[in-house]
């Protein structure tokens, strides 16, 4: 058994303070002001800050290779592609992996791009191991949809549909009705033939894995919840870029139950595209909490550097987001999100014992991710 002793303890789902943390066999055993273990080894951490490992909700790490023209994120040949799975293309070995190490990232959920409609399902994983089967936290966590210019613009190119925000629509529209066709002939022992497009989003019909909708433009946002309420789906609204606008729409959404979270981001970057065009930066944050809307930020790497999730926090705080909000949006509130919350996302016993220590206080800018822990293994230190 190891005890950190002495440090500032963040547990996230209540305030800071000054103790112990003790981690055996890859789980938080134990935290407190002051804890005496008899045979345990003890690390002495004065001075030292210790948050959750970092949680980042939306990504494409492992499929687009950091320094390359590979990318993996993306099946173009068709709009409607749910079969592809995110562990089928993850690169274990891509150094931005080494970058969620060290700064204290210790689970990314990540997956297909947002070319698709239905572009395939998201895996959450840990960035360490030698197979993506070794760094699997959990697999199949999410199917991505995708609405706004994307997909209209990419397949406009090619020649085929969609070629408008109705056309989008319908075509997920016909495929989710296409599914809920195909499973009741399935279950009357009608299919000679397997069609994986078709079987992949029997778990989405199901209510057993919701849909993770890419949407920036407020028509856009509504489009997703009019359709996800249609069918009765489990879903997150990602990027939700004009969400301020659309305020109460969205309440009433998360009320429903159906919407399980807004995972915002990225807050810093270039404004490159016209449905962005209202997009807030990190004063966004702000402005959800202001509206009692909760949320999480992500950095949709690699839109935005990985250093940037932190950032993007940080800088919230500059624009009225109190600290403790600020720190949930990138650990406990995407692990509630995602249903991670059993395993990541705060310092609680029973929890995997995934810590980012930090020299300072996370938001000052001076402060650097000194060692990070995965599983109770250390994978980070600083030199």
């Amino acid at each position: 058994m190891l005890v950190f002793k002495g440090a500032t303890l963040f547990p996230i789902e209540s305030a800071p303070f000054v103790g112990d943390l003790a981690v055996e066999n890859g789980k938080i055993a134990a935290l407190g002001p002051s804890l005496s273990i008899p045979g345990a080894q003890v690390v002495p951490m004065e001075g030292r800050y210790i948050l959750p490992g970092l949680v980042d909700a939306h990504s494409h790490i492992g499929l687009q290779q950091t320094g390359t023209r590979e990318v993996d994120h993306n099946e173009k040949g068709d709009p409607i592609t749910p079969q592809m799975r995110a562990i089928d293309a993850i690169h274990p070995q891509d150094a931005a992996f080494a970058d969620c190490r060290r700064l204290g990232i210790t689970t990314v959920v990540t997956g297909p791009g947002s070319i698709n409609l239905l572009g395939g399902s998201f895996a959450a994983v840990k960035p360490v191991g030698e197979t993506a089967d070794q760094m699997l936290l959990r697999d199949n966590i999410a199917m991505k949809m995708a609405l706004g210019e994307n997909p209209i613009f990419r397949y406009t190119e090619l020649g085929k549909n969609p070629r408008t925000r109705m056309g989008a629509a319908a075509l997920i529209r016909q495929a989710l009705t296409d599914a809920k066709s195909y499973l009741a002939r399935k279950t009357a022992g009608q299919i000679d033939r397997p069609n994986l497009a078709m079987e992949a989003l029997f778990p989405v019909l199901a209510g057993r894995m919701p849909m993770k909708i890419h949407c920036h433009r407020a028509d856009d946002i509504a489009t997703a919840i009019r359709i996800m309420d249609e069918f009765g789906l489990r879903y997150t609204l990602d990027h939700c870029t004009e969400g301020y606008l659309v305020a109460d729409t969205l309440h009433r959404a998360l009320e429903s139950g159906r919407c399980e979270g807004i995972i915002i981001g990225p807050l810093l970057c270039f404004f490159r595209k016209l449905e962005c065009r209202n997009k807030q930066g990190c004063e966004y944050g702000s402005e959800l909490y202001r509206l009692k809307l909760p949320f999480a930020i992500c950095t949709d790497f690699p839109d935005t550097t990985l250093e940037c999730l932190l950032l993007q926090a940080a800088r919230s705080v500059a624009y009225g987001l109190p600290e403790q909000e600020a720190l949930a949006a990138i650990t406990l509130q995407p692990a509630k999100i995602l249903g991670l919350a059993d395993r990541v996302g705060s310092l609680a016993v029973g929890k995997d014992a995934d810590l980012a220590i930090f020299t300072g206080h996370p938001f000052d800018y001076k402060s650097l991710c000194c060692e990070t822990y995965i599983d109770g293994r250390k994978v980070w230190q600083l030199r």
